[in-house]
């Protein structure tokens, strides 16, 4: 039992560091509604981070307005 312990040892910490690594990440979401309520489809939401990239990332609404960006670096 005690030659498990060092080989799953290894093996958990393998797995375990890239998942910690990617958690480092988050998304935006949300619904975009003009001032009397109603939802907008088809607007464009556009974040902007000197962590990204490409300095700008953007998406379309969908019919319910809706819209979601993932994959961005946590920071300001």
């Amino acid at each position: 039992m005690r030659g498990l312990t060092r080989p799953l040892l290894v093996v958990a910490t393998a797995v375990l560091v890239p998942v910690a690594a990617y958690a480092q990440v988050g998304s935006i979401a949300g619904t975009v509604r003009d001032a009397s309520g109603a939802v907008m489809p088809g607007v464009t939401v556009e974040a902007t981070s000197p962590a990204l990239i490409e300095k700008a990332r953007s998406t379309t609404t969908d019919d319910s307005g809706r819209y979601q960006i993932t994959i961005l670096p946590v920071g300001t």
